[in-house]
C-alpha cells in the first residue's frame, strides 16, 4: 500500500494515507493517526511509544511522519509494516505473558518493547525461562509491616508447591510467610510505593486481604517476577478448571484495582466523626486503610449486586452528623447503609461509577461464596468482641440460591 506521495522524492506523509494506517497498528499502540515510525523496525507507533523506542536507540530509530523522508526510509517501512512485525516479533508470546495497554505504567510498556525488539524473547522460547520454568528464587526489597522500611528479603515461587514464600533471613529454612497461588494477585504500583519498579502483592489470609509491597532495582527482574506469578496462576487455573480455554483463564491471572483513593467514612451509627481513609476497590471488595501502604485493611465492605438489594446513591442522609467533605456517597446493603464523602465532585462521580459497574453485574457462584465467608468472618470477629463483654451473639446466615453448594 502506498502511504506516501511521490515516493521517488523526499516528502511528508499525506493526510489521506495517515487514515489508512489505523488498520495496521497492533493492540495497545493503536492510534487513529500515528505520528511516528521506527525506521529500523519498520513499524508505526504512537507518540507515547516513540518515547520508549528512543530509550533503545541501538535497536530502533524513530522519526516523525511530518518530517522529510527519503526514498530508502519509505521503502523500509513499506516493506515491513505493523502486521508483519507483529508476526515476527510476537510469534511465541506465552498465553500468560502480560501484554500492556496504553494505561499501564511505563515499566510494563518499556519492558514489553525491550522483550520484543531487544531481547527477542518471543522468537526463542529458551529466553522465556526466567518466568516460565515453574520455579523462581531471588531477593526483593520488601516493606516492613511495622516500621515501613524496605529490607532485602528472599522470595521463592514454586508452581509444584502452589505457593510464594518469603524469608526474613538469607539462610532461613522456615519461611516467614507462605502465600497460596490460589488467592495471589500482583499489580504494579509505582506511584503508591514511590519506586518505578514497585509491585503490590495481595493475598487472602483468614479471609482478609494482606498486602506486601516490593521492588527491585532492575526493571527486567521485576517484570520477570510479575510474569512468573502470572505463569504460576495460569497453570494452577488450568488444573482447577480443566475445561476452560485460555480466553477464560487469562483475565483471571492478575488484576488491577478498579479504583483507589482517599475518602472519608463514618461508623455504623452514623453519629461517629468522619475519618479520612485510603480506599481500595478490588472487584467486590471495598477495603479501607489508615495509610495506603498498610499491610492489613482496617475493614472491608462487600459490594453485591442490585438483585441482592445493593444500591449506590449520591449524597448523604439529611440526618448525617459531623464535619465531612461535601460530596457524599451512600451505599445501601441488605444490612446497613455505608456513608462516604469525597473531596471533589469529580472523585465522587468516579467512585459512584465504579460502584455502579459492580452493582449492575450479577453475582457469580464464587462471589456468593465470598459473601458467605465475609459474613462468617464478621460474625467470628463479633464473637471475639462479645466474649470480652459477656455477650451472647447469634450467627447471621446468608440466603443462597438453591443450586449453590460449597462442598
Amino acid at each position: 500500500m502506498n502511504r506516501f506521495k511521490n515516493q521517488k522524492n523526499p516528502q511528508k506523509c499525506d493526510s489521506k494515507s495517515k487514515k489508512k494506517k489505523k488498520n495496521v497498528l497492533p493492540g495497545w499502540r493503536y492510534q487513529l493517526h500515528p505520528d511516528w515510525a521506527s525506521l529500523t523496525l519498520g513499524v508505526f507507533v504512537c507518540q507515547a511509544c516513540s518515547l520508549l523506542h528512543r530509550s533503545i536507540p541501538h535497536i530502533t530509530r524513530v522519526k516523525s511522519v511530518h518530517e522529510t523522508w527519503d526514498a530508502s526510509e519509505v521503502e523500509l517501512v513499506a516493506a515491513m509494516g505493523n502486521s508483519a512485525a507483529k508476526a515476527k516479533y510476537e510469534q511465541k508470546v506465552p498465553a500468560f505473558y502480560y501484554r500492556p495497554t496504553h494505561s499501564d505504567c511505563k515499566l510494563l510498556r518499556e519492558q514489553w518493547i525491550r522483550a520484543k525488539y531487544e531481547r527477542n524473547e518471543f522468537e526463542f522460547i529458551e529466553k522465556q525461562e526466567p518466568y516460565s520454568a515453574g520455579y523462581r528464587e531471588g531477593f526483593l526489597w520488601k516493606r516492613g509491616r511495622d516500621n515501613g522500611q524496605f529490607l532485602s528479603r528472599k522470595f521463592a515461587l514454586s508452581e509444584r508447591e502452589g505457593a510464594l514464600k518469603y524469608f526474613n533471613k538469607q539462610d532461613a529454612r522456615v519461611p516467614k510467610a507462605v502465600v497460596k497461588i490460589e488467592t495471589l494477585n500482583a499489580t504494579f504500583q509505582p506511584a503508591k510505593i514511590g519506586n518505578p519498579c514497585g509491585l503490590q502483592i495481595t493475598y487472602l489470609k483468614d479471609n482478609s486481604t494482606r498486602n506486601i509491597f516490593v521492588y527491585h532495582s532492575d526493571a527486567k527482574e521485576m517484570v520477570d517476577w510479575f510474569n512468573a506469578i502470572r505463569a504460576a496462576r495460569f497453570h494452577y487455573l488450568q488444573v482447577a478448571y480443566p475445561g476452560a480455554g485460555d480466553e477464560e483463564l487469562v483475565p483471571k491471572l492478575t488484576r488491577n484495582f478498579m479504583r483507589e483513593g482517599f475518602m472519608e467514612k463514618t461508623g455504623p451509627k452514623h453519629t461517629e466523626g468522619f475519618k479520612k481513609r485510603w480506599f481500595t476497590m478490588d472487584d467486590r471488595r471495598l477495603m479501607y486503610f489508615k495509610d495506603p501502604l498498610d499491610a492489613y485493611a482496617r475493614g472491608e465492605v462487600f459490594i453485591g449486586s442490585k438483585e441482592n438489594s445493593y444500591t449506590v446513591l449520591p449524597g448523604l442522609p439529611p440526618s448525617t452528623q459531623g464535619h465531612h467533605w461535601n460530596h457524599g456517597i451512600t451505599i445501601v446493603t441488605p444490612d446497613r447503609k455505608f456513608l462516604f464523602a469525597c473531596e471533589t465532585e469529580a472523585e465522587q462521580r468516579d467512585w459512584i461509577a465504579a460502584f455502579q459497574r459492580v452493582i449492575n453485574r450479577p453475582m457469580r457462584p464464587q462471589e456468593y461464596a465470598a459473601l458467605f465467608h465475609h459474613k462468617q468472618s464478621k460474625f467470628n470477629n463479633s464473637k471475639r468482641v462479645g466474649a470480652l463483654y459477656g455477650l451472647i451473639l447469634l450467627p447471621c446466615y446468608v440466603v443462597l440460591p438453591p443450586t449453590l453448594c460449597f462442598n
